[in-house]
């Protein structure tokens, strides 16, 4: 079982107002300190990395602005993620390290560097979350007349790994370091070679300018759930971050694994993972008390903002007090949908609901009952799970300290890493397959 702590280099990231409690190091984000601690925390439960989210723009269509993201905190200031792994790596030996970099946002031949060099400076521990952004913001910011339709996004998606791939698999030989001082060589030139790409968005000449890394090519993470996204997915990803999973793991399973063998991959080549939010407590009760306090500390104000920004309509007219069952629009029906489907009937108003999905994936209980419903569903053909913070670092401490245990005695999670480069741990080798499509671009 895979798990990933989940956060963002940023204030609020998942469930909006955590940050103004006194138990959370959310507003510290912007030192060091806390970073490299949830690092320590994070391998010393054994967890496979830190995964690090990310957005190139503004939630900005809730009541027409973006003020209350502002004003909320709601991920925005955010910084960059890449820049806290070498970090996090200095004070780790074995935590994995993915982040997000959305194909809008660097050229490819510049944010290959920052690929090698990452996963030189980590020993191989680096993993890449692969996303083509949603916030209109978003491609305003990047030189776009906002964000280029969905399917061209893929498009482009699909031509920017293209050049990753001849960048870091095709480009420089196994051997070209020779790094020979009597003979005075470093580099044999004649193991180096131009990719000469030229596409319908990118040309890039090459050669690669960073030597081979340990993995060459990070561990891919890919989120999209889209038909297209899965497409994607089954083509390129090695893990990918799957949203319902708490009740439709299988159904994943079984597309994504018929769309991997129609790649010529294997289900066996693809980790899938799941999205939760534990709350642990000593009893039952214990983590019940936790949650409804909790509950107190949710802005739905800030909560809206998020949803309008995700699902592209703006939410700022809803009545908190709405039956969840009388709402109706032609924007976000599968949104309402997935709202009704999680709890009964008739029980629940907007607001309730909202404040209560603010996090998506809530998961209170004792330490045994956490274990239970994760092991559950990792029978249901999850791989693993990626854990969103309510308060940081206490969330991540309370599941090492009290689920971990259980699901290492239950032989479930791994309770020593072993030895060599992520991908090495998740899949048992350094290097991508031969029936991933890097294959065709190797040197």
């Amino acid at each position: 079982m895979i798990l990933n702590a989940f956060s963002m280099n940023c204030i609020s990231h998942i469930q909006q107002g955590m940050w103004t409690r006194e138990d959370t190091r959310q507003t510290e984000f912007n030192s060091l300190e806390p970073w490299m601690e949830l690092a320590r925390i994070a391998e010393s439960g054994c967890f496979d990395t830190i995964f690090l989210a990310d957005v190139m723009g503004l939630y900005d269509n809730y009541k027409g602005g973006s003020e209350t993201s502002f004003r909320e905190a709601m991920q925005v200031p955010v910084n960059d993620p890449m820049l806290l792994i070498p970090a996090m790596a200095s004070v780790t030996e074995h935590l994995g390290f993915a982040f997000t970099s959305s194909v809008l946002q660097a050229h490819p031949f510049t944010f290959a560097r920052q690929l090698s060099t990452l996963d030189h400076l980590t020993n191989g521990r680096v993993a890449w979350n692969v996303v083509t952004s949603y916030l209109p913001n978003a491609g305003h910011n990047l030189g776009f007349d906002g964000l280029p339709p969905h399917e061209e996004r893929y498009a482009i998606a699909e031509e920017y790994l293209e050049v990753i791939y001849k960048l870091l698999e095709g480009s420089w030989a196994d051997d070209a370091v020779v790094n020979d001082r009597q003979k005075r060589v470093y580099v044999d030139p004649d193991l180096v070679r131009e990719i000469d790409h030229h596409g319908g968005y990118f040309d890039v000449a090459g050669p690669h300018l960073s030597a081979p890394s340990i993995q060459r090519t990070p561990v891919l993470f890919q989120a999209g759930m889209s038909e297209r996204g899965r497409d994607f997915a089954a083509r390129h990803a090695e893990c990918v971050f799957v949203v319902g999973s708490s009740r439709s793991g299988q159904a994943l399973d079984n597309d994504l694994g018929e769309r991997a063998d129609s790649n010529g991959r294997g289900r066996s080549d693809i980790k899938l993972i799941g999205g939760v939010a534990p709350i642990v407590g000593g009893t039952e009760a214990e983590a019940a008390a936790k949650r409804e306090e909790y509950e107190q500390s949710l802005s739905l104000e800030a909560g809206l903002a998020h949803i309008s920004g995700n699902i592209g309509a703006d939410l700022g007219e809803i009545d908190p007090d709405q039956p969840l069952e009388s709402f109706r629009t032609e924007r976000v029906q599968g949104f309402i949908k997935n709202l009704l489907d999680s709890a009964p009937a008739g029980t629940r108003t907007m607001g309730d609901l909202i404040k209560s999905n603010l996090a998506g994936a809530w998961l209170s209980g004792s330490a045994e009952q956490v274990a239970d419903e994760l092991e559950r569903r990792f029978n249901n053909g999850l791989d693993g799970f990626n854990l969103t913070y309510t308060v940081t670092p206490g969330t991540f401490i309370d599941f090492v300290e009290g689920v971990v245990p259980i699901l290492q005695e239950r032989g479930l999670v791994q309770d020593e890493y072993t030895e060599g480069s992520l991908r090495k741990k998740l899949f048992g080798s350094d290097r991508l397959p031969t029936t991933h499509p890097v294959a065709e671009f190797r040197y």
